[in-house]
């Protein structure tokens, strides 16, 4: 079972649609309060040069984001890639689920097809990239 930053990290990436259809195929409907309402904003996206240089701002990028309160007690925070505020609601409540009894159906349904198609997707792109990979060489010659 993946950790908590690591669950998070896979649904906020994860495709809109994929995530609406495993959302709506895995019967889970728990019982919740809203402690903060979907909202919509942006936050500024960094990077570095190689992935080892000094840091710069890249670009600001469009956010949503909810918190939600299971019956249980159990508080769940959601982030997702723009303006999808019943994705970052749905996110939060599968952070709340998976810490609680629930984590292994949440896991099963939701989080292990996600990261099979972002493998898979990884792997296209990869072939795609194999395919006009040009190989260099230098022909020595000799006296």
């Amino acid at each position: 079972m993946l950790g908590r930053s690591e669950w998070l990290s896979v649904l906020a990436k994860a495709p809109q649609q994929l995530f609406e259809d495993l959302w709506c195929s895995s019967d889970l409907d728990p019982s919740y309060d809203i402690i903060r309402p979907a909202e919509i904003g942006g936050i500024m996206v960094r990077g570095r040069m190689g992935g080892t240089g000094d840091p710069f701002n890249l670009g600001e990028m469009t956010v949503s984001r909810a918190s939600v309160k299971l019956s249980c007690g159990t508080v769940g925070h959601g982030y997702a890639k723009g303006r999808a505020k019943t994705m970052a609601l749905r996110i939060a409540l599968c952070d709340a689920l998976l810490q609680t009894a629930d984590a292994n159906k949440v896991d099963a349904k939701i989080l292990q097809p996600l990261i099979e198609a972002k493998l898979t997707s990884d792997q296209e792109i990869a072939d795609k990239a194999a395919a006009t990979k040009v190989d260099f060489f230098t022909l020595v010659r000799g006296e």
